[in-house]
């Protein structure tokens, strides 16, 4: 058999099938897919080899739900309700700063941030859609990529027809790149009208498209679209045709039995954002019921702005506590189920779980290798435990994407490190200057 590539591990983890730990084994990779998963005594020559002692392989993360750019705003405004922190902080600092130079300075960060962390696709939802692609892409990272459509005007449209029309121009553009998988992205539906929503409708079953969309993220949600509809959100995205296969539910922490029946009913995937929902206070979405019946929970990090970070690892750790927590059930959301949210349940929600999210021949060589030599996770009694309960992202030392290496050795190949921080600093500087909500 020959190969471009031969990855020796002590541990592989393939994600399919659950829980599998393959031990003194090798992936082979042949023009960026898996050739070959085999024990290592049995595995040919390949034009390069490399050997992992001590580490873990396991597929690329992929984060679900982020607004990259955002990363510039990391910081700004902490320890504030959802509502406070939005207008006061974040949609003012947005209307002052965000232009196509802030998406691609933000988004690099995110991408340098992601790469080091293990991700090697993310979900995204922001402003200039085209300059985060753009940045994904010279990466080598994969994106889902999702086209913003929100009633407000900002500096990326004016209306609900330009925000569409742009949307679509850009899936046009980049729909038969390798890397990118363009979404259409409503913002919430108490930022988007019935008529746009039906518009929206149209449009995604036109294009075969996901839908990516902030539902059911707090309690003040609940009760606006009641006042406001006479139903709760979700009832009404139903009664405009939006509630199927291809919407990506985001955050859905306030959710009835019978709603949680539907998502199941018409194969919804649900993103949970753990750790930016408990910062803002907005809830806990019930993963351990949504699970039970059958939903497909993919895990995603929220923006930096909320979160504070793209830290993946910390997101498996925090689900799976937070489940047994708020379920009373130690079993909930055990490690195998949490690692297989943050990889193959994201690749199902995004269309791509024939090409990523778990070690399959014939499969994308995205795959990421996790030192389990440090102190804090020894000694490895179970090495996919280890992962979700003791390893930190600061563990990842290698990262391919379609087999190329993005991240060498800890190392990262295909951005300028010190570039990118030092932009950041740059817009640090402009943003503090101008935020006026008390930011010293």
């Amino acid at each position: 058999m020959d190969c471009d590539l031969c990855l020796k591990a002590p541990w592989i983890i393939p994600v399919e099938p659950r829980g599998q730990v393959l031990y003194d084994h090798a992936v082979l990779i042949r023009d960026g897919r898996i050739a070959a998963l085999l024990p290592q005594a049995a595995a040919p020559a390949a034009a390069h080899t490399i050997d992992l002692p001590g580490h873990v392989l396991l597929p690329g993360l992929v984060n679900a739900h982020t607004h990259a750019a955002m990363t510039l705003f990391r910081g700004l405004a902490d320890d504030l309700p959802l509502a406070q922190w939005l207008n006061e902080h974040i949609w003012p600092a947005e209307g002052r700063h965000v232009n196509g130079d802030f998406a691609r300075d933000g988004s690099a960060l995110a991408a340098l941030e992601m790469i080091r962390g293990g991700t090697t696709c993310f979900a995204d939802m922001y402003f200039f859609a085209d300059e985060t692609a753009r940045v994904a892409t010279s990466a080598g990272l994969r994106a889902a990529i999702g086209l913003v459509v929100i009633d407000v005007p900002t500096a990326w449209a004016r209306d609900p027809e330009e925000y569409l029309s742009r949307g679509i121009a850009l899936c046009d553009r980049w729909r038969h790149d390798p890397l990118i998988t363009p979404m259409l992205a409503p913002h919430a539906p108490y930022s988007v009208s019935d008529d746009t929503l039906t518009q929206i409708r149209v449009r995604a079953d036109e294009l075969d498209i996901a839908l990516h969309m902030h539902i059911h993220e707090t309690a003040g949600e609940i009760t606006q679209s009641l006042h406001s509809h006479g139903v709760r959100p979700l009832a009404r995205l139903d009664r405009l045709g939006l509630v199927h296969a291809n919407l990506m539910a985001v955050h859905m922490t306030q959710l009835t039995t019978d709603e949680i029946a539907l998502c199941a009913e018409r194969g919804v995937s649900v993103v949970h954002c753990p750790e930016s929902n408990l910062k803002i206070a907005a809830g806990i979405c019930p993963v351990t019921a949504l699970t039970r019946a059958g939903v497909n929970v993919a895990l995603g990090t929220d923006g930096a702005a909320s979160n504070n970070d793209l830290d993946m690892f910390g997101e498996m750790r925090t689900a799976a506590l937070i489940a047994k927590g708020t379920s009373g059930d130690a079993t909930a959301v055990p490690a195998a189920v949490a690692l297989e949210m943050a990889t193959l349940n994201g690749a199902r929600a995004l269309g791509l779980c024939d090409d990523i999210g778990s070690l399959v021949v014939g499969k994308s060589a995205d795959l990421i290798a996790v030192d389990l030599g440090a102190p804090s996770t020894q000694p490895v009694y179970d090495p996919l435990s280890q992962l979700i309960y003791a390893a930190s992202r600061d563990q990842v030392t290698h990262v391919w994407v379609a087999g190329r290496p993005l991240l060498r050795d800890r190392q990262v190949l295909t951005l300028d490190e010190t570039a990118i921080i030092g932009r950041a600093a740059a817009w640090r500087d402009k943003i503090r200057a101008s935020d006026h909500g008390g930011l010293s």
